[in-house]
């Protein structure tokens, strides 16, 4: 019967006790499964920021009190906008393709200016 020497996954330490255990403590194994995590963890929290950021942006060009508000693309794009990140689309009956940012949305005009709505379609 031969005895192998297990050592930690994270820090490469011998562990000592059940057969089946893979981290010398709960430390090892929290640091471990924390970085198998981190890409996904990282990538989901900077898109989810990037949203958040443009739906405060759509946010301010709406008056207080109002449901809609107009801007242009320049001014969108000067304030941080960025156009790669949405929640959804929502096509109305006359066919118009609003892009949504959680609850504000905007309507792409002519020549550069963009329609803001405030509400869920």
């Amino acid at each position: 019967m031969s005895l192998e020497k297990r050592t930690c996954l994270n820090c490469g330490e011998p562990i000592r006790g059940r057969v089946d255990k893979k981290f010398c403590d709960d430390s090892c194994r929290n640091n471990y499964n924390n970085q198998q995590t981190a890409l996904t963890t990282n990538l989901i929290r900077n898109t989810n920021n990037a949203l958040k950021r443009n739906r405060n942006i759509l946010e301010k060009f709406i008056p207080d009190g109002e449901n809609l508000g107009k801007t242009t693309r320049d001014r969108l794009m000067r304030a941080g906008f960025n156009f790669k990140y949405i929640t959804h689309l929502y096509t109305n009956k006359k066919g118009n393709q609003y892009h949504y940012c959680y609850d504000y949305g905007y309507l792409e005009l002519d020549g550069d200016w963009f329609l803001i709505v405030k509400g869920i379609e």
